[in-house]
């Protein structure tokens, strides 16, 4: 976000209220999450943090759409949130891509759905391309995912989601199953890509200095069952950022310490 502070005089883009899930099991009902209550400002990065079984990806399904809370509303452009919307775009760590279309194609399939009958052949033709060029891929236009690293492979899944306009997008350890380089890179572009569409970001990580280094806002939370939102971190580095700068940063290194000192220490991963 340019300027975090003149945002905050803005109606949030996400809201999510008193949230709770429960699954049902065998021993009987397992609460998930338990009265989950915050707000993303348009234009925002935010970074969901913490051990695994915390119920990250649960709640980032609820904000997609792909379930429905036990308890609570959560709502978007002050819409509730009652399914998947193209309004909400998702990219998961794996890439979904189909393996028999192109890359072009990929993106086309998602084009079609939501801009069939508002956008002319051409129209969609150029968008695609233009998403493509976004991520870096339009040299690779007629590539099939098994022609391609797995690094491409997230950048067609993050430009098969921005094609859809999503006023929202929500990315699901989008780089955990990438060698350090590849996600480096990725970083990268999903920071270029943000200063120039200021898209509103939702992204669950397990890595501390991805959540440092790309989020306005750190939301850490605390350790399943009955999980929630422990802390909130907010980062004030300045944008845009690059990480060999901030690695002698020390307004980083405490926003990376406190983060590490909540996982660690406050809540440690469970036996």
């Amino acid at each position: 976000m340019d300027n975090p502070k003149a945002a905050r005089h803005l109606a949030p883009i996400i809201r999510v209220q008193q949230v709770s899930q429960r699954f049902p099991t065998p021993k009987g009902s397992f609460l998930a999450l338990d009265n989950v209550s915050f707000d993303i400002l348009p234009g925002e990065t935010v970074s969901l943090i913490g051990h695994s079984g915390c119920g990250k990806s649960t709640l980032l399904n609820l904000i997609a759409g792909l379930s429905r809370p036990s308890e609570g509303v959560l709502l978007c452009d002050n819409q509730e949130i009652t399914g998947p919307g193209p309004e909400r775009g998702v990219v998961f760590q794996n890439h979904s891509l189909l393996p028999w279309l192109s890359t072009y194609e990929n993106v086309a399939l998602a084009v079609r759905e939501v801009f069939r009958g508002q956008m002319s052949k051409s129209e969609m033709h150029d968008w695609i391309e233009h998403n493509l060029s976004l991520v870096h891929m339009g040299h690779a236009v007629d590539k099939r995912p098994g022609e391609i690293s797995g690094g491409m492979k997230q950048r067609v899944g993050i430009a098969r989601a921005l094609a859809m306009k999503p006023k929202v997008l929500l990315m699901d350890e989008p780089f955990g199953a990438l060698d350090a380089l590849t996600r480096a890179h990725l970083q990268d572009a999903v920071m270029e890509i943000q200063q120039r569409l200021h898209t509103t970001i939702v992204l669950i990580t397990h890595d501390v200095d991805e959540a440092v280094l790309l989020s306005d806002r750190v939301l850490m939370m605390t350790n399943g069952p009955a999980a929630t939102v422990g802390e909130i971190l907010d980062v004030t580095l300045p944008r845009p950022r690059s990480r060999v700068a901030l690695a002698n940063d020390p307004i980083y290194h405490q926003c990376r310490q406190q983060v590490l000192q909540f996982l660690y220490e406050k809540h440690r991963t469970p036996a």
